[in-house]
């Protein structure tokens, strides 16, 4: 098996609480966590990839992966598995290489397909079932910085 390559993070409820305030405009606001940010960050320096594969479709997960620097967004994504296929292409890496975030049931398709399956605190009870590690941390609150903290960890140790 190969280094972990690529990190794929579901959005509503991973890298957001899940909560979905609606305005007259629809769901358009996100709040993000800051050391999910940093640990983005981390993971980028240390020549990995980060893709963002979300069920929903929101401006503001445009803005802050540019920020991030995340350039595979794909949102609206109905089939997660099927979209699953174009992030790995794009990102040049295979399911092997691959790890994935999630919190309910479209993600399974993307968990079942990838190496590492990792559901946060409060993900779906199917979700966590299906994942190798479940966060102590919840979606919104820095759950991904648990992760990645995680992934680097099983991926030093593979190495020695």
């Amino acid at each position: 098996m190969g280094a972990i390559k690529l990190l794929i993070l579901d959005v509503d409820g991973v890298l957001t609480t899940g909560a979905l305030p609606y305005g007259s405009k629809g769901n358009t606001d996100k709040t993000f966590h800051v050391q999910d940010g940093s640990a983005i960050k981390r993971w980028q320096r240390s020549g990995r990839t980060v893709a963002v594969l979300s069920g929903r479709d929101a401006p503001g997960v445009d803005a802050r992966c540019r920020d991030l620097g995340i350039e595979i967004v794909r949102q609206g994504a109905r089939d997660k598995g099927a979209a699953l296929i174009d992030v790995l292409a794009a990102a040049e890496a295979t399911s092997d290489q691959a790890a994935a975030v999630g919190d309910d049931l479209p993600d399974l398709p993307v968990f079942e397909a990838c190496r590492h399956a990792i559901a946060v605190a409060n993900a779906h009870r199917f979700a966590k079932r299906a994942a190798e590690y479940v966060t102590r941390r919840h979606g919104g609150a820095g759950a991904v910085a648990e992760a990645i903290e995680y992934l680097l960890r099983i991926d030093d140790a593979a190495k020695r």
